[in-house]
Formats: C-alpha cells, structure tokens, sequence
C-alpha cells in the first residue's frame, strides 16, 4: 500500500514542529535561569554595597545614612548585648556613646532568601563604647529586607564577640 504524497506531508507537521518548538524552549529555559542568576548576582552586590556604606555611615559618624539604611522596625543586639531600635541605634551615635574608629571585615558571606538577605562576617572593630575603650574580634548577622519598592533595608543585626587565642576564660577583650 502506498501513502498519497500530501498525506505523508501531514503525518511530518509533527516531527518538524516538535524539531522547531523544542529548541526554543531550551533556550528561554537557559535564558530564564540565566536572568535569574543575574537578578541574584545583582541583588548579592547592592547588599554588599550597601554593608560598604553602613560601616562607612558607622566610621564618619553619618546618622542620616544610617537613618536610610535602617528599616522602621530594625532591632539589633549589639556587641555587648544591647537590644537597640532604629531610634536607640541613631540616638547611640548622634550623643557619641557608639564611637567606631576601626571595622575590618573579612570573611562575609551574603546569602539570598527571596526578599531577604543575610550577611554574615568577622569584624575587628575599635572604638569606644558608653565613654569605655573597646576592641576585639566579632562576627555578626546583618538581615535585610527588600521592601515592595525594591529597596533592601537592614532589618535586624546581631553581633558575637569572639574570644582571643589564650584568653583566660571569664576575661573578656575588651577588658584587655
């Protein structure tokens, strides 16, 4: 039995199809993922960015930078244990009982979770604290928010001191 001409045709439509539709699917996969991906190597630069211009904002003294950089309802626990709002945190710097003059980072690490990010770093940090002198080694947790304008806003903070290789136990660094 032989098929007519035109009807092998058909039975192709198919097949080419299939052959034309498949590659591009492929491709606005890979080109999907990869947006994604640079929307998220994006997003991991403004926060770093943004934690240059809050320790920056911290070393000048710059309240109304730390001001925009603060969410509304931003708590943080500070390195002695403090639990500040966005008002204390501001107030901490502008009566100068928060003094930095020295934060070195290394070690930070961002991590992307949807419309929040988590910084997390070790910090050698001088200053003076309530009028007392203070240095050491921390590492801390910075959260941000992206608010529905797209704006990232520092939401919560917590810092940990780390003890010093040979501390006796019970003596903290900045009693040293």
């Amino acid at each position: 039995m032989r098929l007519h001409p035109a009807k092998s045709l058909v039975s192709l439509i198919p097949c080419v199809l299939l052959l034309v539709v498949l590659p591009t699917a492929n491709c606005t996969l890979l080109f999907g993922l990869a947006g994604k991906h640079a929307l998220k190597k994006d997003a991991k630069r403004q926060i770093e960015d943004m934690e240059t211009q809050w320790r920056d904002a911290q070393l000048t003294g710059n309240v109304s930078e730390m001001e925009r950089l603060l969410s509304e309802d931003y708590f943080g626990i500070s390195m002695t244990g403090q639990v500040n709002t966005k008002e204390q945190q501001l107030d901490r710097i502008r009566k100068r009982t928060l003094v930095l003059s020295k934060i070195e980072l290394s070690d930070v690490k961002v991590k992307l979770i949807g419309t929040t990010a988590v910084v997390t770093s070790r910090a050698e940090v001088e200053g003076t604290s309530d009028g007392t002198p203070m240095r050491g080694s921390f590492r801390y947790t910075r959260v941000y928010q992206r608010t529905p304008a797209g704006l990232w806003k520092i939401t919560n903070f917590e810092a940990t001191r780390l003890a010093r290789p040979n501390q006796p136990e019970g003596e903290t660094s900045a009693q040293k």
